[in-house]
């Protein structure tokens, strides 16, 4: 071997370097954006991470990791042999003979009342937990002395159980004989083995060094080798951390948690559309990602600050330079904030205006169905912002009432909790008094009539004929208004759907076409998809069924088609 490969060799055996699968430096990073956002989008308020829910969330490429494979190799083989010596050690025959005993001993030394010894008698004979807690409540008295004899019969009972779980799920071949507390401390160590051997082999495959319960693996490892996997986990939350910052995922100083800025917003929406699009054959989607010509939004001498759902294109960039340079003179080069963001106040001369309903009720928590609306809304309003800015766009949270939302507040939002679980609902509430407020009201019904309403009006101001409704919900209406009294019926009546679809036909004389989309859940009948159909006869729109997921697909591709027959 000449002296130039013997080099080669020392370097590959002390680095770890395998040019084989050493990653290309052009492979893109990975994406934290859209785990974070999958987190907002389930837990609604809970919108900030820390680094390790961060780390937990997000699958790197473990050869990325230094010394991160044979580190975990060496702490897996590691438990792997603990676990190898304690079931050649011990068997488990014997104790489990001495666990049975032990119930049957605790038993007969007990002294039932005579009203209670033949059930205690067919829980002990039948080996029933469930039946010894029944004996307890009808005993009634903590002070009897049957009492604690009754608590040792369950304790001993459920050691049996244990032990018997130990006895199935492992294979003893050794010859030393247990105790029984000594069997239940050997069940709870091969547990923890197991369970780490688990999160061991899913850090090796996507470096979640995060979910290792550290404290627990101590028991088992050196301090030298836990020092070592300390390393790797800094290594990878340091990593983590760096890439959160380029994608747009801004770091608290003070808690050192992870909030959504606009940038990962625009980084989210932007992959959605991806994935969206990536499904379309090329040419066919109607999409175009050049320059955006002709009617839109005019700008207005007035500014203001940025929001998210604001377009770029209308930022006042010299007073946002200002803005940066006020806040710290000293910086250079200068860095924009998104606190430092000015945009034009604008006009619009839409040629489409959409108000899209997202239904909030307690049943759309039903699958996560709820997290498909949001993620649907959000597409939507990525697609309008970036490819047709002068479009009208907005949003009505829907559940007991209606409210109008900004794009901002779209990740907040969560199904509302079910107060009522009575099989049949018959309520009012006159919403005038002055003693009467939303708080009181339960939340959880769907009020399809309020929301129709709430976007016919916000509708009428709009100059353009091509007006939509995009109604996002899993079945009947459950509640509407007459006058300023609110009902809130279940099972669905006849009443509330009468007064919908009068709404509707309000809308259809408005000119504003209403399309409906579907959803499965749980308690969908033949009667909800009868009611859709229903709704779109009335105003001549059109119904959609889609199972959830591919929600975005759905409204995103129709939102293009619809445009391709405007701009045609």
């Amino acid at each position: 071997m000449s002296r130039k490969s013997a080099l080669g060799g020392v370097v590959h055996t002390y680095q770890k370097y395998d040019p084989v699968q050493f990653p290309s430096p052009s492979t893109p990073p990975p994406d934290l954006v859209s785990p974070a956002f999958e987190h907002a989008l389930m837990y609604g308020n809970y919108r900030q991470l820390t680094e390790e829910e961060l780390a937990r969330a997000v699958k790197l490429d473990p050869s990325q990791i230094s010394g991160l494979g044979p580190s975990i190799d060496f702490l897996t083989a590691l438990l792997e042999d603990r676990k190898r010596k304690i079931l050649e050690k011990y068997e488990t025959h014997t104790v489990v003979k001495k666990a049975h005993k032990a119930v049957e001993k605790t038993a007969r030394s007990a002294n039932p009342p005579k009203q209670l010894r033949k059930l205690f008698l067919q829980a002990v004979q039948q080996e029933q937990i469930y039946l010894l807690e029944r004996v307890y409540y009808q005993l009634g008295d903590d002070t009897d002395p049957f009492a604690g004899e009754l608590v040792r019969t369950i304790e001993s009972l459920g050691d049996k159980y244990q032990i018997d779980e130990l006895d199935s799920k492992y294979d003893f071949i050794g010859s030393e004989r247990l105790s029984i507390p000594r069997a239940l401390e050997i069940k709870q160590e091969l547990e923890a083995i197991d369970k780490l051997l688990e999160q061991l082999a899913e850090a090796a495959k996507t470096a979640q060094i995060g979910v290792i319960d550290m404290e627990q693996l101590s028991e088992f490892a050196s301090t030298e080798d836990m020092s070592s996997l300390e390393e790797l986990r800094n290594q990878v939350e340091n990593m983590v951390r760096e890439l959160a910052e380029r994608q747009g995922l801004d770091r608290d100083s003070a808690s050192g948690a992870f909030r959504l800025t606009p940038q990962a917003y625009k980084i989210f929406q932007g992959r959605l559309l991806e994935r969206i699009f990536s499904s379309l054959q090329p040419g066919r989607s109607g999409r175009h990602t050049g320059r955006i010509v002709g009617e839109g939004s005019v700008e207005l001498p007035q500014t203001k600050q940025y929001e998210f759902g604001d377009s770029l294109a209308n930022m006042d960039t010299t007073q946002t330079v200002i803005n940066a340079l006020l806040r710290d003179p000293t910086a250079s080069p200068v860095r924009i904030k998104t606190n430092d963001i000015e945009v034009h106040r604008t006009r619009n001369s839409p040629k489409c205006a959409t108000v899209v309903i997202m239904d909030m009720s307690g049943s759309m928590r039903h699958d996560g169905q709820y997290m498909n609306v949001k993620r649907m809304a959000l597409a939507l309003q990525g697609l309008i912002s970036s490819e047709y800015p002068g479009d009208f766009l907005r949003f009505i949270e829907m559940y007991t009432f209606a409210k109008m939302r900004t794009a901002g507040e779209i990740v907040e939002l969560m199904p509302k909790p079910v107060t009522i679980h009575d099989p049949w609902v018959r309520l009012r509430a006159d919403m005038s008094r002055d003693d009467i407020s939303e708080q009181q009201i339960h939340p959880h019904f769907t009020n399809i009539q309020h929301a129709l309403r709430l976007a016919r009006q916000n509708l009428a101001t709009v100059d353009t004929p091509n007006k939509q409704i995009i109604l996002i919900t899993d079945g009947l209406p459950t509640a509407h208004f007459e006058d300023s009294t609110l009902y809130m019926l279940y099972p669905p009546d006849i009443s509330t759907e009468q007064a919908t679809l009068r709404e509707g036909t309000l809308c259809q004389r408005d000119g504003i076409v209403i399309n409906m989309f579907l959803v499965p859940s749980w308690s969908q009948s033949e009667e909800d998809i009868r009611f859709a159909y229903r709704l779109a006869e009335n105003t001549r729109g059109r119904v959609f069924f889609t199972a959830g997921n591919d929600l975005d697909r759905f409204v995103v591709w129709d939102y293009i088609d619809r445009k391709r027959e405007i701009l045609g």
